[in-house]
């Protein structure tokens, strides 16, 4: 007698077995089924594009500290460049600065040397920054899109709750609990997906924004340099090499 009580009270608190998540999806049939793939799939590749994203973002930002550190003690951007990795993207930023100044000895429509400098290193920054905006475009729109697909689902599953109430003319929660249950783990899906993509968005932007601000105050340096053939450059950091004295050349020794 007293084991059949301790039994009938430990069931008491288990949920039954035909309201878990799987029955309540099985209730809804392929659309909620395929509802919840598709909102899996969503989740996935955005946490894949958030950790992808972080870690791109988190190169360039250490490759910011030791252009500091390093590259304006060099004689020469050409040197300064040679410490640099070779897909650092202030290498690209350099690089892209000292093939315009070569081609602007071959340039025979006359145009202001400041000038083309100026728009070659801009469109290299905008290179850069429409790399590291990759995938950001689809996290915007699983954060719009995600609650009006779980929303589907959730419409579904109140319109199966509502045919079986009239079916049987009775609403009982045996006859309810199926579909309604289907309903809130739609709900529950969409905005599980949606809220880690805006956050991931907002803070992935943000960061996209400050590594933009570096890259265009870097690249006005280099600007500088190149306009006045090495005589203007930026104090390096406090640590680093002392900087040799910067020769007067022309810019051709750049």
């Amino acid at each position: 007698m007293f084991t059949t009580i301790l039994a009938a009270g430990a069931n008491a608190g288990a949920p039954p077995a035909n309201f878990d998540v799987l029955h309540a999806l099985n209730e809804g049939g392929v659309i909620s089924w395929a509802t919840a793939i598709i909102l899996t799939v969503m989740l996935f590749f955005t946490l894949y594009i958030l950790f992808t994203k972080v870690f791109e973002q988190q190169k360039i930002l250490n490759q910011g500290k030791r252009v500091r550190q390093t590259f304006w003690s060099a004689n020469s951007l050409r040197e300064g460049a040679a410490k640099l990795a070779k897909n650092s993207a202030y290498r690209q930023l350099v690089d892209d600065a000292l093939l315009a100044q070569d081609q602007y000895k071959e340039l025979t429509d006359p145009i202001e040397a400041h000038d083309w400098l100026h728009g070659s290193l801009a469109r290299s920054e905008g290179t850069i920054n429409s790399q590291l905006a990759t995938g950001l475009a689809f996290l915007a729109s699983v954060g719009s899109t995600a609650p009006f697909i779980g929303l589907f689902g959730t419409v579904v599953g109140i319109f199966r709750a509502l045919i079986k109430i009239g079916a049987e003319g009775q609403a009982s929660i045996g006859t309810v609990a199926g579909p309604v249950g289907e309903a809130l783990i739609m709900t529950a899906l969409g905005l599980v997906v949606a809220v880690p993509a805006v956050l991931a968005y907002n803070w992935l932007q943000r960061r996209n924004k400050s590594i933009a601000e570096q890259m265009s105050a870097f690249s006005n340096e280099v600007l500088g340099y190149l306009a006045s053939d090495g005589r203007v450059r930026p104090v390096a950091k406090k640590g680093a090499a002392p900087a040799a004295k910067a020769p007067q050349a022309s810019t051709t020794a750049a």
